[in-house]
């Protein structure tokens, strides 16, 4: 049984509790981030942390922890439950409150919690043989650059996907592509790697942050714009990135194959790079 974290104490999971007055529990006012453990380090930890402080400051969370405490019990979670591979989920919740659409005018203080989950990273199998994705409607909210739990219409998506037998959905708003269920989305024409714009229509991932270096030092150009569905489905190749996915070769979109069906050359030397890069600056 996992130990978890909660308001400064570790217990074990079928110990941990919240409060039925919970925001984050009644509203989805709260926050996350998912940090990947690689040989038991995590990795881009302090650029979690940075776009943590972002999301609260536009939430306009009181700031409970700084990031040496959150580092801390990182820390712990990954030796008391052995983790070699995975990811800690962090999650921080407004607070507690009777329930009103108006948020507490008094300072209430935020509900932290967080858990580890295995996961294979490395010789994931997806990214052996690439992802199929299928696409669908964006119906989220206007605010995608904010990380919330707010996660539902996503959570719907994903699953449509896999009941008709994609993988993943990417979404598509105004007849362009925004980005997948949880990751970013990426096409690849010729040596020229291109994704969306950073705006308020998608969350700027981490991971995705790490490519522009990752594809630079390999000698790629990146290219910020708005995609088509023609244009991905035209593309030499594709994937998406998360923290957890890391690279992850697309071979497929809707009836679509892309290049010859496997995850191509371009693809692959970047999921390399990427993964080598961060478990040089793992911590």
């Amino acid at each position: 049984m996992r130990q978890v974290y909660i308001n400064g104490e570790f217990k074990k999971e079928d110990e941990a509790k919240v409060s039925v007055f919970d925001r984050g529990l009644l509203f989805s006012d709260s926050l996350y981030e998912v940090t990947t453990v690689i040989n038991g380090k995590l990795i881009d930890f302090n650029n979690h942390m940075k776009r943590l402080d972002r999301s609260m400051t536009e939430l306009k969370f009181k700031k409970l922890l700084n990031h040496e405490d959150i580092l801390a019990f990182h820390r712990k979670l990954i030796e008391l439950n052995n983790l070699k591979e995975g990811m800690i989920y962090l999650q921080v919740t407004r607070g507690v409150a009777d329930r009103s659409f108006d948020m507490p005018k008094d300072e209430i203080k935020p509900t932290v919690l967080a858990f580890t989950q295995e996961k294979i990273i490395i010789d994931s199998e997806s990214a052996k043989n690439g992802i199929k994705v299928m696409t669908l409607d964006d119906m989220r909210w206007k605010r995608c650059d904010i990380k919330t739990t707010q996660l539902l219409y996503a959570s719907m998506a994903k699953t449509e996907a896999t009941e008709k037998g994609f993988d993943d959905a990417w979404m598509i708003r105004q007849g362009y592509i925004t980005e997948g269920s949880s990751s970013n989305a990426w096409i690849i024409k010729g040596k020229i790697i291109m994704t969306r714009h950073s705006d308020n229509l998608i969350l700027s991932g981490i991971t995705r942050d790490a490519i522009f270096k990752c594809a630079k030092d390999l000698g790629y150009e990146v290219v910020t714009k708005n995609i088509s569905l023609s244009d991905a489905q035209s593309a030499n190749e594709a994937f998406i990135t998360s923290a957890t996915a890391c690279v992850m070769p697309v071979v497929k979109i809707n009836t679509s194959q892309i290049g010859d069906g496997k995850p191509g050359k371009f693809v692959t030397a970047l999921r390399e790079e990427y993964i080598k890069q961060a478990l040089e600056s793992s911590i």
